[in-house]
C-alpha cells in the first residue's frame, strides 16, 4: 500500500494519503469507516462497529533513527489534543508498512512518540492493534498501566 507515497512533497499530501491507507486497511478488517466533511473536525476518520463510534486521529512518519520511528501527535499549532476529542491515534510507519493503534489515554500529554517495531518495546502491544477498534480497548488500557508491560524500547 505504501508505493512511494511516503515521500510526498508536503506533509499535508502525505497525511491525506495516510488517512486513505488507514480507511482501506480498516475496511479490509471489517470495520465501518467514515470521514468528517471538511478539515475542522478534531479527528480524521470515524470508525463504527456494532453501534459504537470512535474518533481516530491518523498520523504517519518516515523519520527513523537507530531503528526507532518518531511521530508527532500534536494538532493544529503543535498543541496537544484535548481529552474527549480523539479516542485513538493510528500511527503509520511508512517505510516498514506497520500501523500502531494507540488509545488516547495511553499517550495523553505526549507531544511525540518513539515507536520501535519489534517485540518487547514500550508500545509493542499496540502494533497492528486493529482489535482495539472492536471494543478491546479496556483490556489494552489495563495492560498499559501494568509496569511489566512497559518495556522501554
Amino acid at each position: 500500500m505504501r508505493k512511494d507515497m511516503g515521500s510526498k512533497k508536503t506533509c499535508k499530501e502525505r497525511g491525506e494519503w495516510a488517512e486513505l491507507c488507514f480507511m482501506a486497511r480498516a475496511a479490509d478488517r471489517g470495520l465501518n469507516v467514515s470521514r468528517p466533511h471538511g478539515d475542522s473536525a478534531s479527528y480524521d476518520v470515524g470508525v463504527e462497529q456494532n453501534g459504537r463510534f470512535l474518533r481516530i486521529q491518523v498520523k504517519s512518519t518516515t523519520f527513523c533513527r537507530k531503528g526507532s520511528y518518531t511521530s508527532n501527535i500534536t494538532g493544529p499549532k503543535h498543541e496537544r489534543y484535548p481529552r474527549g476529542k480523539v479516542d485513538f491515534f493510528a500511527v503509520y510507519l511508512v517505510p516498514v508498512d506497520v500501523w500502531y493503534i494507540i488509545p488516547f489515554d495511553v499517550v495523553e500529554g505526549n507531544l511525540s512518540l518513539n515507536l520501535t517495531p519489534r517485540k518487547g518495546h514500550k508500545f509493542a502491544q499496540y502494533m497492528e492493534g486493529w482489535n482495539l477498534l472492536r471494543g478491546a480497548e479496556k483490556r489494552a488500557r489495563k495492560k498499559a498501566v501494568d509496569p511489566s508491560a512497559l518495556v522501554v524500547g
